[in-house]
């Protein structure tokens, strides 16, 4: 459904250039790609809620409401929505200038990318393909994987979590029992906070 003009080679996953020959993990998708999927998905509206803005750091979502189809139950539409940030640092050069148009375009790839399960990473959602190296399990389908691999690392425990979220009463965390069941909005936060930790 994705086509080729929309598509490129990873450079830092692979020296070869024809994507045909390429694993999904090998390419990325650009954002032209993801807006020609969603008009022939067919969609009723798209929405952008701003959750955070400093001149460092803003927190986007997109909603997205999808026309109803076979998939859907009954046919009735299905309204998705995803998160995405964009800040100082995971942007580079003139995009620093531009944190919020980069945080919804991102939250518009993740939202189409989650809800039609295309597993291409966009390239709006890198910071720079030349020099990050995003790996196949680490991706914003997956935010939990990438909190639980960033707890590993800080040596946190998901008890310590739970904890200082009951302690702040944040709504539910009592019910948590795995970094799975943090909301999302939460888990970016959480992400966020952690990375700040030395």
């Amino acid at each position: 459904m994705i086509k080729s003009e929309f598509l490129v080679a990873n450079r830092d996953r692979t020296d070869e250039t024809d994507i045909s020959k390429l694993e999904d993990h090998e390419l990325i998708i650009l954002l032209g790609g993801l807006k020609d999927l969603a008009a022939i998905r067919g969609f009723h509206s798209v929405t952008y809620k701003i959750h955070k803005a400093s001149q460092e750091y803003v927190c986007a979502s997109c909603s997205i409401v999808w026309i109803g189809n076979y998939e859907t139950e009954k046919g009735e539409s299905i309204l998705f929505e995803s998160v995405a940030d964009a800040g100082l640092n995971n942007t580079e050069g003139f995009g620093q200038v531009y944190l919020a148009a980069i945080a919804e375009n991102r939250a518009f790839c993740r939202a189409v990318r989650n809800f039609l399960r295309i597993n291409i990473v966009a390239k709006e959602e890198i910071k720079n393909v030349k020099t990050s190296k995003p790996t196949p399990s680490v991706n914003s389908a997956s935010p939990h994987i990438f909190l639980a691999k960033l707890m590993k690392e800080k040596k946190i425990e998901f008890t310590a979590i739970k904890t200082r979220m009951v302690e702040e009463q944040i709504d539910g965390a009592s019910d948590w029992g795995t970094v799975k069941d943090i909301p999302r909005l939460k888990m970016f936060e959480i992400i966020e906070r952690l990375q700040k930790k030395k």
